[in-house]
């Protein structure tokens, strides 16, 4: 792997494709012996997470679902600040397992605003399943019950993620140089 430019600012490898994929297939598997006869909804958060879904959901071999909810409060490479909603969750969750699945839990801000107003929905249950889990940078009580890797805090591009919209596509993930 080598380094790659997205926009203004270079990156240099960080997590190769072999190794997400293992442990999206490690992920899988714990989600087909936890969730077996239960029927989980996996609830997908874009933009960033569509890779993540795809490649686990692939691999989910129990009855399921999978829908997506757009959340957002990334501009550039740092928080903006305020969390947007801009597609609605169109599925009945009440008396649900309910997976969340994230590309990454940065400061936590987004999903600590979302939490709440999916447990009005009254699910069985809310877990939360991330690709890669940013422990230092954690502001809000967010409790990440799945993490694929726990990263430090450093921006990060690829397989999903972005820099200003730019950058999610590749199958490796790589670092700010």
């Amino acid at each position: 792997m080598s380094n790659i430019k997205v926009l203004d600012k270079e990156f240099e490898p960080y997590l190769s494709e072999e190794l997400i994929q293992t442990k999206i297939a490690e992920l899988a598997a714990q989600f087909n012996k936890e969730y077996e006869g239960k029927r989980p909804i996996f609830l997908s958060i874009l933009n960033g997470s569509f890779l993540f879904t795809a490649d686990l959901f692939k691999q989910i071999t129990i009855e399921a679902e999978v829908c997506f909810i757009k959340l957002a409060s990334y501009k550039g490479t740092t928080s903006s600040g305020n969390v947007i909603t801009a597609i609605g969750l169109d599925a009945n969750v009440s008396g649900r397992d309910i997976i969340i699945l994230e590309d990454i839990i940065d400061t936590g801000k987004t999903l600590h605003h979302f939490l709440p107003q999916l447990a009005s929905s009254q699910p069985n249950s809310i877990k939360i399943a991330v690709l890669l889990n940013k422990t230092e940078a954690l502001a809000y009580p967010v409790k990440v019950d799945y993490a694929c890797f726990d990263i430090p805090n450093k921006f990060v591009v690829g397989y999903g993620l972005d820099y200003d919209g730019y950058g999610r596509n590749t199958k490796a993930i790589y670092q700010l140089k």
